[in-house]
């Protein structure tokens, strides 16, 4: 006589089937937890990255302020090209401006 398999599984078989299905998922979110973490470092290193050669290129600019803007009338356009306006007021305050009166 042949027997069918049961439509069934037993109790201790659904627990452990269970219990591997948690590990898996587990598992799963652990390994997506850790790539999402990688990413956001990433982005974070990047970032830090970007601000950091912007800080060292404004520290190794030469600046040359202009205080008489008819120089600009007067200048080229490959010229114009390389001019950029900044907040100067941090410049002008390290370097005073000399006078005669300041001279003598």
């Amino acid at each position: 006589m042949i027997q069918d398999k049961a439509l069934h599984s037993s109790w201790p078989r659904k627990l452990r089937e269970r219990q591997e299905k948690k590990l898996v998922q587990a598992l799963a979110q652990q390994l997506q937890d850790g790539k999402r973490r990688e990413r956001e470092e990433k982005k974070r290193r990047r970032e830090e990255n970007m601000k950091r050669r912007l800080e060292n290129e404004r520290k190794a600019e030469v600046v040359q302020v202009i205080r008489n803007p008819l120089k600009l009338k007067r200048a080229k356009k490959k010229q114009l090209r390389r001019v950029e306006k900044r907040d100067t007021l941090a410049l002008l305050q390290k370097a005073p401006v000399r006078t005669k009166a300041a001279m003598e």
